[in-house]
This record gives C-alpha cells, structure tokens and sequence, in this order.
C-alpha cells in the first residue's frame, strides 16, 4: 500500500510532469499524472488474481499533450456538449469554443483541464493524491475564477474513487467527469462488444443533429437502449434504430434511477471470460455510455493498436446542454458555493 512518484517527462511548454502510483493491499494500481488529472494506467487483479490494465493510454507525455480521444481525461469546466458553444447566466451571454462543427465538446480540446499541469498532494494515510488547479475568470469562455481539486483514492474493497470539490467567485458551469476508457480484459483486448452491461435507467435523453440533446426524455422500454437486465453490450449496437445511426452506435445520456446527491450504484459491467466486473457508482442524474465508436485507429500503450469499439466510457455528469434546457437539473453553481461529486469504479 501507499503512493509514490516518478517522473513523466517535460511539457512542450518545459514544464515536469510526473506520475503518482496509488497500490492497495490486494494489489491493485492506479497510476495517474499530474498533466491533466489523467488516468493513465489502472491494473487490476481478477477472479484468480491475474492483473490486467483496464484502461486505455500511452506511455509517453507527448501523446497526451494530443490524446485525440480524451484517454483518462479529466474534463472541466462542463463535460460533454453545449449547443451553439453559448449559454446564457442570469441573462449574460458566455461564449465558448465551437470545436465540434458549431457547438462545444469538452470545454475546449487544446486548453481543457484535460491539458492543464495541475498541482498534486500525496495523502498516503488516505491512499490518495489530491490534484489541484486554479481555473482563470473567463477561461475557455467559462465566468469565475474557480479553485477545483480532484481526488483518486483507491481503497482495499478494489474501488477508485474520484472527487471533486470546487469553489468559484462568481455564478459559473461546473460539470465533471472522468473519460476513462475500460476494457475489463485489458487495454489490450480487442473488442468489447461481449461485455455485459447493466444500466439503472427507465430513459435516455434524445439527441438531435450534432449528437446535441434536444431536451426529450425517451422511456428506453422497447428500444435498444434498455441495459436494466445486464445483456451485452454488442446486441444491439448495430441496429437500423434511428438514435443509434445517429450516434453510430451508443453514445447517449441514460438518465439513472438514483438518487441525485447520493452515492449509489447505477451501471455494471461484466467480462466473463476475463473474471473481472466492474461496478460504478455516482451521486450524479446522468451517465454517458460510450461505446469507442469513433476511437480514433492509433497506437496505445505497450505498442498496441486501438480502434473502434475496444473500450467503453461510463461518464457521470449533468446531462448534456442541460444549461440551455431549463426542465434539466442545471449545472450551476453560485458565488461561494462548494461544488462536489463522487464518481466510484469498484472491481469484485
């Protein structure tokens, strides 16, 4: 048990980065950088006490200082999409970057949390490490200036535990998550399109051009989209249903049967044949589940070769463009109030 630190090489800008290995008792890992927040490695044992990495990555710094496809990432301010890249708070116009044909994806690909070196504290007492950063007034469009912290813990039940905490000095956008990428068999496993998945959600939010949620809620009774009995996750996928062309498969809002402001489980996944399962836990009301429709075909960790569909995303968050669509649960925060949220990957 316990945490340390190496080095991860420099920045373009000159900059150390280094990567902090949290190890529990039974000996799990989780590896994260102080460049972006990142999950970069995450080794798990499994149901004969094989380990594997479960999470998609590179080994070099320069390719997350690229990271097309937001492997691990931390995304802030707001996660996901806004539509026209604009939103208004208490009738003021804030305009982000149009970096996904005319809307916002992410926050901003280039100067996203995602990119920034953020300040780490190791906790070994808690086995964690706190990472820390001071978002400017009006960075990547967004008001106020905001101190936010996420927090990897890995505790001896096998589970990750990401927290966040934020405080902003105006009326502002706070909406994160991870974008961890998983394959319960190993990043170097293939496919996961025969993995089983369970989803606690009676409905999805429907999604328009540009993949922008319309602000319909659709019961996921009869459709595709119904993952509350585990099933795999390639059943339907290719379906001729018009949200899954749309998307190119899944990559939708489920809205969860949780409590929102309550930790709980809301999604499993499961490998079989791998002997790991995967169990995620949120206090958020959304998920966004990502197939890895449009990963982007290139070379990951220890030389292997990513593409389409070999991991999937389990994203907690506010639902996408709910900032535009009032009848959602907003993403806002007020001047001086303390913003948290708790995201789980537990392994049994």
């Amino acid at each position: 048990m316990g945490v340390s630190k190496t080095d991860f090489g420099v920045t373009r800008d000159g900059r150390k980065a280094s990567l902090y290995t949290i190890i529990n008792k039974n000996g799990m890992e989780a590896v994260i950088s102080d460049f972006g927040a990142i999950l970069v490695k995450l080794i798990v044992p499994n149901k004969d006490g094989e380990k594997a990495d479960v999470v998609l990555g590179f080994d070099h710094l320069e390719q997350y200082e690229e990271n097309p496809n937001f492997f691990g990432s931390t995304v802030g301010r707001s996660a996901n999409r806004i539509g026209g890249a604009a939103f208004q708070i208490d009738g003021v116009t804030y305009h982000l970057t149009a970096n996904e044909n005319e809307n916002n994806l992410h926050s901003d690909f280039y100067h996203g949390f995602h990119k920034v070196l953020w300040n780490a504290d190791m906790k070994d007492r808690e086995n964690a490490v706190v990472f820390s950063y001071n978002s400017p007034d009006g960075e990547n469009g967004f008001p106020g200036n905001l101190k936010i912290s996420v927090t990897y813990t890995l505790k001896n039940d096998n589970s990750l535990q990401i927290s966040y905490d934020g405080i902003s000095d105006k009326k502002t956008i706070i909406n994160m998550t991870n974008h961890s990428y998983f394959n319960l068999a190993g990043h170097d496993a293939g496919s996961i399109c025969d993995e089983k998945m369970m989803i606690d959600a009676d409905a999805f939010t429907e999604l328009g051009q540009g993949s922008i949620c319309t602000g319909k809620v659709i019961p996921v009774e009869g459709t595709p989209m119904d993952f509350r009995t585990a099933r795999r996750v390639g059943d339907h996928i290719d379906d001729a249903w018009p949200q899954l062309t749309l998307a190119g498969g899944y990559d939708h809002n489920w809205v969860l049967n949780t409590e929102f402001g309550k930790v709980q489980k809301f999604a499993q996944v499961e490998d079989e044949k791998a002997g790991r399962t995967m169990e995620v836990y949120t206090d958020l009301p959304g998920v966004q589940f990502y197939a890895g429709n449009f990963i982007d075909p290139q070379t990951g960790k220890d030389g292997v070769s990513y593409g389409k569909r070999c991991a999937l995303c389990l994203e907690t968050q506010y639902f996408p463009n709910s900032i535009n669509i009032p009848s959602f649960l907003q993403p806002v925060v007020e001047a001086g109030e303390a913003y948290h949220s708790v995201t789980i990957y537990k392994f049994v």
